[in-house]
C-alpha cells in the first residue's frame, strides 16, 4: 500500500469556510464571512486573474512547502486544495439550488443564514492557524423544514495520543506493512470536509443525509544514528449520503440506490474498495441502533479510509455531484402529497430516533461535544426542528408504519 493517501479519521460535524477570495467574488452571497489570514496572498484586491488565484492557495500548503516537504507530500497537498475548492464551489451550490427549490414552492423569505466563525469571521484578527468556517441554515422552509450545508478546513492541528493511535491501529489493519509508519501524538493534520442534512417538512418526503471529507497527516520519524528524518504524508477520503424515510415508497428507495449503484460501477477500476455492496453494508452497520435494535433509515452509503488518488478524487467529487440529483426527484414525486396530523406525528418519533443515534453513538457529533468550549450550535446543527417521544408507542398492525419498521429491523437489497 503506498501512502500518498488522503484520510479523515474523525467524523467531524464539520462546518463551512471559502478559501480563496477569487472564488468568493463569483459568488458574493459568501464573500462577507472570508477572512484573510488564511491565503498566502494578503491581497484584498477585487481584480480576479489566472495568476492571482494561481498565488492565492491556503496557507497550509504554503507552510508545508516552505519546510522543505517532498515531492510526495507537495502532491498530496496540491490534491487536497484541489478538492477543498470543489468543496466550497459545490456548497454554494448546492445552497443555490435548494433556494431555488423554496422559491418555486412559494417560499420567497426563508434563505440560508451564513454563520462564519474561526478565521472566517468578521470580527477575527488572528494571525496563522487558518482554521475556520462556515455554517449555513435554512429554516422553516416549505420543503426542507431544517437544513444546513456547511464546510470546514481545519489547517495544522495537532494529533492527540488516542487520535494518532486511532490512525495508526486502521492503517495497519489495512496493510501490515503499515508498522514502520509511526503515526503519533503531535503530527499535523489538515483536514476539510462538506456536510449536510435536509430534513423535510412532509414526511412523505425523507430526510437526506450526506458528507465528503478528506484528512492529510504529515509525520516526520527520526532516524538512527547517523540518519536524518524521513517524512511521510498520509491521507484518506471518506463520506457518503443516506436516506432516512417515514413512509417507503419502495420505487424512490430503488431510484435511490441505484444512483449509487451506477457510481460505484463507473468508478470501480478506482480502486477495490469502490464497491457498492460493502459501502451499503458500511452504511447499514454505522447507523444501527443497537439499544432500539433498530437501523436509523434505508441506508445508503458509506466510506472510509479510501486512499487518495487522482481517480478516487473523481469518485468522491462525482458522490458530491449525485446528491441533488438522487434526492430532487423524490421531491417532486411526493412533495405534493396530502398527508394526516397521525403520519406527521410518526415523523416526528422517528425524528426522535434521529436525535437518539446523534447523541449516543454519532462519532462526529460525541466528538465535537467533548471538546474544551465546543461550538454547540454547530455540533448539533444536524438535529431535526422538531421531534417527539412517546412512552411505549404502539404500532398498528399491517400499517405501513409497522412495513417500515420491518424494513428497519432488517435492511433489504434494493438493487
Amino acid at each position: 500500500m503506498t501512502f500518498m493517501t488522503i484520510a479523515f479519521v474523525l467524523q467531524f460535524t464539520l462546518c463551512s469556510l471559502v478559501l480563496v477570495t477569487g472564488f468568493v467574488q463569483q459568488h458574493p452571497s459568501a464573500s462577507s464571512c472570508l477572512g484573510g489570514s488564511l491565503l498566502s496572498s494578503s491581497s484584498s484586491s477585487t481584480t480576479s486573474s489566472t495568476a492571482d488565484d494561481a498565488n492565492k492557495t491556503i496557507k497550509a500548503a504554503a507552510v508545508l512547502e516552505s519546510e522543505g516537504s517532498d515531492d510526495a507530500s507537495n502532491s498530496s497537498l496540491k490534491l487536497f486544495n484541489e478538492f477543498a475548492l470543489f468543496l466550497q464551489e459545490k456548497q454554494l451550490d448546492i445552497i443555490n439550488d435548494i433556494e431555488e427549490l423554496e422559491k418555486k414552492s412559494g417560499n420567497i423569505e426563508n434563505k440560508f443564514s451564513n454563520d462564519c466563525w474561526g478565521v472566517f469571521a468578521e470580527e477575527d484578527e488572528s494571525e496563522g492557524g487558518g482554521s475556520g468556517g462556515k455554517t449555513r441554515v435554512i429554516q422553516k422552509g416549505n420543503i426542507v423544514e431544517k437544513g444546513a450545508c456547511s464546510f470546514t478546513l481545519i489547517n495544522g492541528g495537532k494529533l492527540t495520543k488516542e487520535r494518532a493511535e486511532s490512525i495508526r491501529g486502521r492503517n495497519n489493519d489495512n496493510d501490515s506493512s503499515n508498522d514502520s509508519i509511526n503515526i503519533k501524538e503531535g503530527d499535523k493534520y489538515y483536514a476539510a470536509a462538506l456536510s449536510m442534512v435536509l430534513h423535510t417538512r412532509s414526511p412523505m418526503v425523507p430526510t437526506f443525509r450526506s458528507d465528503v471529507r478528506i484528512f492529510l497527516v504529515e509525520s516526520t520519524t527520526t532516524g538512527g544514528e547517523g540518519k536524518g528524518e524521513t517524512k511521510t504524508t498520509l491521507a484518506w477520503f471518506g463520506g457518503g449520503s443516506d436516506l432516512t424515510p417515514y413512509y417507503l415508497f419502495d420505487e424512490d428507495i430503488m431510484f435511490f440506490h441505484q444512483q449509487l449503484y451506477n457510481l460505484c460501477t463507473k468508478h470501480s477500476d478506482a480502486n477495490d474498495m469502490i464497491d457498492y455492496r460493502k459501502m451499503k453494508i458500511a452504511c447499514d452497520d454505522y447507523f444501527f441502533l443497537p439499544a432500539r435494535n433498530e437501523h436509523r433509515g434505508v441506508g445508503g452509503m458509506f466510506f472510509d479510509d479510501l486512499p487518495a488518488t487522482y481517480k478516487t478524487m473523481n469518485f468522491v467529487q462525482d458522490v458530491t455531484k449525485n446528491w441533488m440529483s438522487s434526492w430532487f426527484p423524490i421531491i417532486q414525486k411526493r412533495q405534493s402529497l396530502t398527508y394526516t396530523d397521525q403520519q406527521k406525528e410518526w415523523q416526528l418519533l422517528r425524528r426522535g430516533r434521529y436525535l437518539e443515534f446523534n447523541l449516543l453513538y454519532d462519532r462526529g457529533v460525541k466528538f465535537g461535544l467533548s471538546n474544551l468550549n465546543p461550538r454547540v450550535e454547530g455540533v448539533m446543527v444536524s438535529a431535526p426542528p422538531l421531534i417527539a417521544w412517546e412512552y411505549n408507542h404502539l404500532i398498528e398492525p399491517n400499517s405501513e408504519e409497522e412495513r417500515l419498521m420491518k424494513i428497519l429491523k432488517s435492511p433489504i437489497e434494493w438493487v
